[in-house]
């Protein structure tokens, strides 16, 4: 008889760095992002972007002729801003400073200017780019639009501890509300030096690292970073950064009230014929529900409730990148989510394959050995 083999364990990132590794975070940033603000897309369709934007749980803010401003239901600014354009591209983040004076701190300290952003946000910003040639905004002082009503999550019995008695649960089958946006997920080819980028200019800090089993001592892959707030906690990764053959944007993920609000809403997509990706399970590192979605662009996001929150004491853990070890529970990670389905997608990340070897770059033919184990590990 076999004897089983949990393929969770030893997964869990409560192991810390060795002698020597990356530290986690910069010794004396420029400034500490408060928070991610928004993300911008350009799309040719944007009508068919807000009927999925819809379905998913946002509500509009804003609509022009050429632009689209989405919203969660908590205050402050839209959550993502799409520009009418030739075809469907990821442009970059927008990070909320602490106040105006950081944004003047971070062009005095790179050259870039500040400038005022459009009146349909206020505000200033400054416009930097990191080594993969990705623009990041960093932003204050934006108009707060005034929060919506979001579901409360229901009353639950656990166990024999009975909150609810002489009452029913009918959770609606209805668009999941986002909340908020929680992370986003990039992919770069120079993953060590655009991490060090972000720590050193944002003040992000790493919540855990992963490396390519059996290449540890050639240092981290994938790293999911946090604001640090202090003794605030705050999300485990507002951005999370993986080394790949390609500079371009993984996923996104939305917070929305609780399970039965993420399933439900779920369900309402399935109704309304768009594609799940992947889900519904826990993560491990983050914790957090996750439901992935396609967007009609073919854009993964992400729907995701009860993450884990960290303060600025948690160092860095260090686990092996593997497929079984991206959730606790919940069916095994598809192809679609992997990158590996048959697709214009995995065809553009396959030819980024060879010319990332040619190029200069931290992507190399062990970096690709590695890469190519983590789907059957």
């Amino acid at each position: 008889m076999t004897k089983y083999r949990d393929p969770h364990a030893g997964l869990h990132s409560e192991h810390g760095a060795l002698r020597g590794e990356h530290p986690g975070r910069a010794a004396n940033p420029i400034v500490k992002v408060h928070d991610v603000a928004w993300l911008e897309f350009e799309k040719p369709d944007l009508r068919g972007a807000e009927s999925f934007a819809h379905a998913f749980g946002f509500t509009t803010a804003l609509r022009t002729s050429t632009e689209l401003q989405l919203r969660g239901t908590d205050a402050g600014a839209p959550c993502v801003l799409i520009r009418r354009g030739r075809r469907s591209r990821f442009l970059g983040p927008a990070f909320q400073a602490v106040d105006a004076n950081d944004v003047l701190r971070l062009a005095n300290a790179t050259g870039a200017a500040a400038v005022k952003l459009p009146d349909s946000l206020g505000g200033i910003g400054v416009d930097l780019v990191d080594p993969s040639g990705l623009t990041v905004r960093v932003v204050a002082d934006m108009h707060q639009l005034p929060p919506l009503p979001s579901p409360r999550p229901l009353t639950l019995n656990f166990g024999h501890d009975t909150a609810r008695a002489n009452a029913t649960q009918r959770p609606p089958r209805e668009p999941a509300k986002v909340q908020r946006l929680g992370h986003v997920v990039l992919q770069t080819t120079r993953y060590r030096e655009t991490l060090d980028w972000y720590l050193q200019h944002l003040g992000l800090i790493v919540s855990d690292f992963l490396f390519y089993a059996g290449q540890r001592d050639r240092g981290p892959v994938m790293s999911f970073i946090r604001c640090d707030r202090g003794s605030t906690p705050t999300d485990h990764h507002t951005l999370a950064m993986t080394l790949g053959p390609a500079n371009r944007y993984v996923h996104s993920a939305y917070q929305v009230a609780d399970l039965d609000t993420l399933a439900a809403g779920g369900e309402h997509l399935l109704d309304q014929g768009y594609h799940r990706s992947w889900g519904i399970g826990r993560h491990i590192q983050g914790s957090q529900i996750f439901d992935y979605w396609r967007d009609p662009d073919g854009f993964l996001v992400e729907h995701f409730t009860d993450g884990d929150m960290f303060d600025c004491t948690l160092e860095p853990g260090w686990t092996p990148m593997t497929a079984s070890g991206l959730a606790q529970w919940g069916p095994p990670a598809t192809k679609d989510f992997m990158g590996i389905a048959p697709s214009r997608e995995s065809m553009r990340e396959l030819r980024s394959m060879f010319s990332a070897l040619r190029d200069d770059n931290e992507f190399d033919l062990d970096r690709l050995r590695g890469l190519l184990k983590v789907a059957n590990s």
